[in-house]
């Protein structure tokens, strides 16, 4: 967690990886949207907590798929609307003959018309009315004590701050929204990431003890924080110079 913290900060926001950043819009589902629920915590705070995944079945029509439309995830483009990218697992079985065979391939298209589709991977980019920020609560667990690695007690419920947005499902006669968050959101949110949004209970350095910071890290495994930043860093660097030549082998 401490080194993906590295990762995040440096390669995705004190300078983006192009390589890196086109990699994640392409191949894994970083873009996609995520249901947010509430919850009732039990000091009585209100949350939202990520759910599912939002599907092409959740939209009145069904995004006009009639093959496998509750295994089709959605993301927002460029243009800040609702896009079916090619590649999720929908497209991959179904009747001989059906309309989106070979839409398997993990390419920037858009599947209802072919055509080439740049997904957002933060709700944050373009314009800032285009996202709200709420609170989010996600499990903590290096406060569990064990035989062989010291804890760091922090709460059980590590309320973050996250972008997300109101989209219509477009259900005729009975408008519903549904907040949505893209799972790039939420991880750079669980990771302690700073971002500079309102209310943020983020890291504002790796020197912070503050889940998942290089610090954080040094009082459980008792590794220098400085030489996980060394390794983290190294590691992506390497990653972004040989366009994926890095390996973690346990």
């Amino acid at each position: 967690m401490a080194m993906g913290h590295v990762i995040l900060k440096e390669f995705y926001f004190d300078k983006r990886s192009a390589y890196f950043d086109d990699y994640v819009r392409r191949y894994t589902d970083l873009p996609n949207l995520v249901l947010l629920e509430a919850r009732t915590l039990p000091d009585g705070r209100r949350v939202l907590v990520p759910g599912r995944t939002l599907r092409a079945s959740d939209f009145n029509g069904k995004l006009g798929q009639a093959n496998n439309p509750d295994w089709k995830t959605v993301a927002i483009d460029d243009h800040d609307k609702v896009v079916l990218p090619n590649g999720s697992i929908g497209f991959r079985w179904g009747a001989e003959g059906r309309a989106d065979v070979g839409k398997w391939n993990l390419e920037n298209k858009e599947a209802r018309n072919n055509s080439e589709v740049h997904l957002k991977l933060s709700l944050m980019e373009g314009a800032a009315h285009d996202f709200e920020v709420g609170d989010v609560g996600f499990p903590y667990f290096g406060g569990i004590d064990t035989p062989n690695f010291s804890a760091n007690k922090q709460q059980d419920i590590l309320v973050r701050q996250v972008p997300m947005r109101r989209i219509s499902l477009g259900k005729a006669g009975d408008e519903r929204f549904a907040l949505v968050a893209t799972v790039f959101d939420l991880t750079v949110a669980h990771y302690g990431v700073a971002r500079g949004l309102p209310g943020e209970t983020a890291a504002a350095s790796f020197d912070d003890d503050t889940p998942y910071t290089p610090a954080w890290q040094e009082k459980i495994t008792g590794v220098k924080r400085d030489q996980v930043i060394a390794v983290a860093r190294q590691f992506a660097d390497n990653a972004d110079k040989t366009r994926g030549k890095s390996m973690v082998i346990i």
